[in-house]
């Protein structure tokens, strides 16, 4: 994966509004703008890495590349579950990201059980491997203290 680390801020828009209500599982949406900002050549598929929304603390997170097989998208989408219990919706707020691995690609799924099912394993698989000091380093990395409303991507 030679775009790992992959550094990316963007404000987090709405999305298909799935993750909360069919899979129990959030997630924080990139706009198409910031989706199109990726390197166009980096693999579809489920990464895990380090997320802020705003200036607050820096959690784990699991994300997805692609276009979500089982929902048949029509638009690439990246979308963000970072593994914390927020008290309330963060839309439009600025959602600061780096994605540090790879757990797998992306594919479909028989059933919404089979998909959920699998999402929580990647989401155990993301905090092993973020324990892990080549990751955990990154937690700290001043990409996630940059000021207030500046927006950079990949540094």
């Amino acid at each position: 994966m030679r775009h790992l680390p992959y550094f990316c801020r963007g404000e987090v828009v709405k999305g298909f509004g799935r993750g909360s209500k069919e899979l129990g599982i959030p997630t924080a949406n990139f706009s198409e703008q910031v989706v199109e900002s990726f390197p166009p050549d980096i693999s579809t598929g489920i990464y895990y890495g380090w997320a802020c929304v705003g200036n607050g603390d820096v959690h784990k997170m699991v994300l997805s590349i692609g276009w979500n097989p089982f929902y048949k998208n029509i638009k690439k989408s990246v979308e963000t579950h970072i593994i914390h219990t927020f008290k309330e919706d963060f839309y439009g707020e600025m959602l600061s990201i780096v994605i540090t691995g790879y757990i797998r690609p992306e594919k479909n799924f028989d059933s919404l059980e089979a998909l959920i099912s699998a999402i929580q394993e990647d989401i155990e698989e993301a905090k092993r491997q973020l324990d892990l000091p080549e990751h955990l380093k990154l937690k700290e990395d001043n990409f996630f203290h940059l000021p207030e409303g500046k927006i950079v991507n990949n540094h």
